[in-house]
């Protein structure tokens, strides 16, 4: 199953505590980069969000922001016992580095978990509906990533269904690019009015046709086509795979168009790297 990586998701969720919404916004990128953005008081939670993210998107950019309205009287409570404690543990440092500046500045102290909190609010029931909610929101933003997947996966297979077919093509074309390869070769020792003997003429023309015969690649490229159609019918996260095994069909569509014997096969390699080249764009979309 083809996942994009691009996607949207919020979800908002109220009670007697105030407002929570989680926003999800996944882009394309090599590998998982996660931007989380969260309100003071609930910055505890970031080990359990990253956790909770990561086990579910294997690569893309995501950016991940949770908005926090407390209800009216519900304003943000200090963690008085804690400030003096890290007020008591800064003022030891200083006395130890001989620095009277080294201590916790106001800003620091803030970001210490459990610094602030939410004045008459239980605080594991908050987290607990904060992490609930962010699953539903990873729910909703993996069957939004799964239905640009799913046009992907059509645009996808209406390319290697037209590579199939070109290579079907070009296979059926090489008797006769052989027998033009010969006709061409006997030509040209005519015209060059040598007399060579029937077993000399045989190997010339051998390795005349070794040099360009392409039913080796052609061969690799349905090898790989196969590949391609299996590995998009995983379930896993597949794009680094297809990755590699479009540069594996460009190298094979290169090899070609470098050996073409005439007009038809050198179009048709132009052809075979055009596709593979509008794959190559899609696959970048691909978790």
């Amino acid at each position: 199953m083809i996942r994009s990586m691009t996607g949207f998701a919020r979800r908002e969720s109220s009670g007697l505590w105030g407002v929570l919404s989680w926003e999800l916004r996944t882009v394309n990128h090599r590998f998982l980069d996660l931007s989380l953005r969260l309100p003071d008081g609930l910055g505890a939670l970031e080990g359990p969000v990253r956790a909770r993210i990561q086990a579910k998107l294997a690569r893309g950019r995501v950016d991940a922001w949770l908005r926090y309205q407390p209800a009216a009287g519900e304003g943000l409570r200090l963690n008085s016992a804690l400030a003096l404690e890290l007020h008591g543990i800064g003022a030891e440092l200083a006395e130890i580095w001989e620095q009277p500046d080294a201590r916790f500045s106001s800003f620091e102290a803030l970001r210490w978990p459990g610094m602030v909190s939410v004045a008459g609010t239980d605080p594991e029931a908050l987290e607990q509906e904060t992490l609930d909610l962010l699953d539903i929101a990873l729910g909703e933003l993996q069957a939004a990533r799964a239905r640009e997947g799913e046009s992907l996966g059509r645009i996808l297979t209406e390319r290697l269904d037209a590579i199939g077919a070109l290579t079907r093509t070009l296979r059926e074309h090489l008797p006769e690019l052989e027998a033009a390869l010969r006709a061409r070769l006997q030509a040209r020792l005519a015209d060059l009015a040598l007399q060579v003997e029937q077993s000399r003429w045989e190997q010339e023309l051998v390795f005349y046709l070794q040099r360009q015969d392409v039913a080796e690649e052609l061969d690799r490229l349905d090898t790989h086509l196969l590949e391609v159609r299996r590995t998009l019918a995983q379930r896993e996260a597949m794009g680094r795979r297809l990755d590699f095994l479009i540069q594996e069909l460009n190298r094979e569509a290169n090899t070609l168009a470098s050996k073409a014997g005439d007009a038809a096969m050198s179009l048709g390699a132009v052809e075979l790297k055009v596709l593979i080249e509008q794959i190559r764009e899609q696959v970048q979309n691909v978790e």
